[in-house]
């Protein structure tokens, strides 16, 4: 075995938000002109459709498989394999070929996105106690928020045609993101040759299941109908990018604050209040017709998720054990990423009946996912001091 180089838990911390930072930057740098591009390689809107969706299929069908393996073998060598296959998957955008094939690079990508998701997650889950994970999952979500920020502005200067490129020194980055992986302890036990323990349905993790979901439900209305709604409501290009810089700045900014409430306040209320302050912003849209005033909107709402976010995913992770913690974010990521399908594949259709349906009653749903936290967790600690499950 290759021998890591030992380091503290907050030098790892650095190294992983520099990681994650990076592969979000990437992999939202093309996202606004990908459906443009694939039409110039003569894909049909029903192609163009099921490319971008077998990013998430395929994230759903691999997050909690890979988990188990990160487990079972260890989150660095899951970590640094998901890494290089996602910056040569990258490279293929320059391969000279028709739309269709872009399904397989988008199934890989989605896949390793997801991996990556859940080594780095649980790698923190593993190196920080209870009491102090919530502040150090915060700055993992700080660095995914900041890669979505910054990325979309990155891609203005590539056109359609220059895109291939664009994803392509993605891919090189991705890989030396690798290399820093390779040097990178993330919290791995020695190599156990023992069988995994079982995987403990604990009320923690079946509650942090229930909001994720609710959560994710809300997200996959913003993936399918966000622009749509904005472009409705007469938003400038300009506008609509703003958007979702505004929603990002706050929950950057805020991150530290979120993990701080996690570790030191009762962590069902914030993630229960986090997820219902999602829903009613979520319903609240379609009524308001003021660009300018959606924009300042979605900095509030950002605050709310920014602050009870690192909440339910430390719960998701309460009172397990090392060897488990993998699995359990697999989970987690698999419960989030299968909800945003589910409402992004639903909402097209709710829209063109009434541009306000989708927004409506999935706020509803999100809500009612949100309140069975109030039984999952009625009996679990919601303030972590040291020795709390």
């Amino acid at each position: 075995m290759v021998a890591v180089p030992v380091s503290t838990p907050d030098q790892t911390l650095r190294r992983l938000t520099i990681i994650v930072g990076i592969q979000w930057m990437g992999s939202t740098l093309g996202l606004p002109l990908l459906p443009l591009f694939l039409e110039h390689r003569g894909g049909t809107p029903s192609v163009i459709g099921i490319i971008m969706a077998s990013f998430f299929v395929a994230g759903v069908v691999t997050q909690y498989f890979l988990g188990h393996l990160a487990d079972r073998f260890g989150r660095r060598p899951v970590l640094i394999v998901s890494l290089i296959a996602y910056g040569f998957a990258s490279m293929t955008y320059l391969l000279p070929v028709a739309a269709p094939w872009f399904i397989l690079t988008r199934v890989v990508q989605g896949a390793s996105a997801g991996a990556i998701e859940v080594a780095s997650m649980s790698a923190v889950a593993a190196l920080f106690a209870e009491e102090k994970r919530g502040g150090a999952i915060s700055r993992i979500f700080a660095a995914q928020l900041f890669g979505m920020a910054l990325g979309p502005v990155v891609g203005v200067v590539a056109s359609v045609h220059d895109l291939g490129w664009a994803f392509f020194a993605t891919g090189v980055v991705s890989l030396a993101a690798a290399f820093v992986a390779f040097r990178t302890n993330v919290g791995d036990a020695a190599h156990d040759r023992s069988p995994l323990p079982k995987l403990q349905w604990n009320p923690q993790l079946i509650g942090a299941l229930f909001a994720t979901s609710a959560g994710g439900l809300c997200v996959g209305v913003y993936e399918a109908c966000w622009s749509l709604l904005m472009h409705s409501h007469h938003a400038t290009s300009l506008e609509i990018r703003l958007s979702w810089t505004m929603f990002a700045i706050p929950w950057v900014a805020l991150s530290r604050v979120g993990g701080w409430l996690a570790d030191h306040g009762n962590r069902r209320y914030i993630a229960l209040a986090g997820v219902i302050n999602g829903a009613i912003f979520l319903s609240l849209y379609p009524h308001i017709h003021n660009n300018v005033a959606i924009l300042f909107l979605g900095s509030l709402e950002s605050v709310g998720a920014s602050l009870s976010l690192p909440a339910i995913s430390s719960l998701m992770s309460q009172g397990a054990v090392n060897r488990e913690l993998s699995r359990r974010q697999g989970l987690y990521a698999t419960s989030n990423t299968a909800s945003l399908a589910a409402a992004a594949g639903v909402s097209g259709f709710l829209f063109s009946i009434n541009a306000a349906l989708p927004f409506t009653i999935v706020a509803i749903v999100a809500v009612l996912l949100a309140l069975t936290t109030l039984w999952w967790w009625r009996h679990v600690a919601g303030h972590v001091s040291e020795g709390t499950t």
